[in-house]
């Protein structure tokens, strides 16, 4: 029974394997024939033609705007720090952070009773000097008036001396008359030299009371200080921020208890590269007043504010490259201190130049030019600033020539294309562009505008041009995806 199994298994095999052959046969001879077939005469090739968009190069001048990035700071901080040490008797209203206070508003109050008792007592002191030089003033008229009558009498004691020797040259008085007049003149003299010791000393006393008085007023000055130091006001107009004390909590000497900034005094710190910073200085080294425009999301709707460079910080940090220049800022509302602000500065202008894509410029800085019969051509592009998606070339030679605006991995030199000719005017990649529109469903639309209705941290005209925004018929869609980022959907 096997054997016969064996066997026609073996048969099989056989006849599979011939029949294979026969299948290989004849599909060589197929393809043999196919190959000496007499193929006919052939079409050639045609060229091949792409379409491309190109524009016209026209020299004009152009202000390249330069693209930073910075934070917005005050140029009036003050921190306000207890000058006296004890408990807080008085707070402010509102006395918390972002809080407005007016210049010359009283903010802190420290308990004044130990600084009101040395004022008391200085002034105490005040008048007791003051009564002491009143005193002394009459004093000093006293012996004024007493070295006067000592020297009257000594000038009537001189005369009886004189008198009582012209007796004696005549041989009618006594010797004991004359000694009584010389002893009287003697005692006479000893009183006016007492007497004007005594001036001495009421003068002496006169500069001692005037000493005490300057002193004594020192000390109620000092006394006023120290009571005014209980009393912290503020210098200017602001805005409170970390605030960190409450009514009734003791306070040390020199604690910080705050911060007044100033919202209407703003500025922008902006690190630029030593290239761009370059071209903003003149021939001297000073920095040009170029005009920059700070301006700052929110929810899609940018809040924007004018400034003028002012200045650069004289030293470069360590560990930073670079400059740091501060621009000025004009009416900045909505803006506070810590914003991240993007700045655009306005450079001056270059003559002879054309704004393009970026995509018109090739890795080598080469453009391609159309030449005759519509093929392309390469020539050098000299690019001098590139800003977003456009770049600033120098035209030169390539005046009134057209160069391809969009390049792509097919255009190459000898290509021949079919030009579609684009506006010179929308040559600029941001006047193409166009914001994406899309339609939002009542619920959608009621959300997003109560959701912005409701957040603390916009600005009220920011708020109302969002608000408008979303209540038209076709909403931008870069406004709905940022306010759905911060809501969270």
């Amino acid at each position: 029974m096997r054997f016969l199994t064996r066997s026609l298994l073996g048969l099989f095999l056989l006849a599979m394997t011939i029949a294979l052959l026969a299948v290989a046969g004849v599909t060589l001879k197929s393809a043999i024939d196919i190959r000496n077939a007499d193929q006919g005469a052939t079409r050639p090739a045609s060229e091949r033609i792409f379409t491309a968009r190109v524009a016209q190069l026209q020299p004009v001048a152009i202000a390249p705007v330069l693209t930073a990035y910075g934070e917005v700071r005050s140029r009036r901080r003050l921190e306000l720090r207890a000058t006296a040490a004890g408990q807080i008797v008085e707070l402010a209203p509102d006395f918390a952070d972002g809080t407005a206070v007016e210049a010359g508003a009283l903010l802190v109050r420290v308990d004044p009773a130990d600084a009101q008792s040395a004022l008391d007592v200085a002034e105490t002191g005040l008048r007791e000097a003051e009564a002491e030089v009143r005193d002394a003033d009459r004093s000093l008229a006293l012996a004024q008036d007493d070295l006067a009558a000592a020297e009257a009498q000594q000038a009537l004691r001189a005369q009886s001396l004189e008198r009582q020797r012209g007796i004696a040259g005549r041989g009618l008085g006594v010797a004991a008359d004359l000694e009584t007049a010389e002893l009287a003149m003697s005692n006479a003299v000893q009183a006016t030299v007492s007497r004007r010791q005594a001036l001495a000393a009421a003068e002496a006393r006169i500069d001692r009371a005037a000493t005490s008085l300057e002193r004594a007023r020192l000390a109620l000055s000092e006394a006023e200080r120290r009571l005014e130091e209980t009393e912290l006001v503020a210098e200017f107009s602001g805005v409170l921020s970390g605030t960190t004390v409450v009514a009734g909590g003791l306070v040390a000497k020199n604690e910080k208890l705050g911060e007044l900034v100033d919202p209407d005094a703003l500025e922008v710190a902006l690190r630029v590269s030593t290239a761009q910073y370059a071209r903003l200085i003149d021939g001297q080294g000073r920095l040009l007043p170029l005009t920059a425009t700070a301006s700052l999301d929110v929810f899609g709707a940018e809040l924007v504010a004018e400034g003028t460079l002012a200045r650069v910080d004289a030293a470069v940090s360590e560990g930073t490259s670079g400059r740091l220049v501060f621009a000025t800022m004009r009416q900045a509302r909505g803006f506070r201190p810590g914003d991240f602000v993007t700045v655009r500065i306005t450079e001056p202008p270059l003559d002879g130049v054309a704004l393009v894509p970026a995509l018109a410029v090739g890795a080598d800085n080469t453009v391609l030019v159309l030449g005759e019969d519509d093929r392309l051509e390469t020539a050098p592009a000299d690019v001098l600033r590139r800003q977003d998606d456009d770049v600033i070339l120098r035209v030169g030679a390539l005046a009134g020539r057209e160069i391809v605006v969009e390049r792509t991995a097919l255009l190459g030199a000898g290509i021949r294309v079919r030009p579609v000719r684009a506006d010179n005017a929308a040559l600029s990649s941001k006047v193409r562009q166009e914001a994406a529109l899309i339609d939002l469903s009542p619920e959608r639309r009621a959300a997003l505008i109560a959701f912005v209705e409701g957040s603390g941290t916009m600005p009220d005209d920011a708020k109302a041009r969002v608000i408008a925004a979303l209540r038209e018929d076709r909403v931008p869609v870069d406004v709905v995806e940022r306010i759905e980022a911060r809501m969270g959907g």
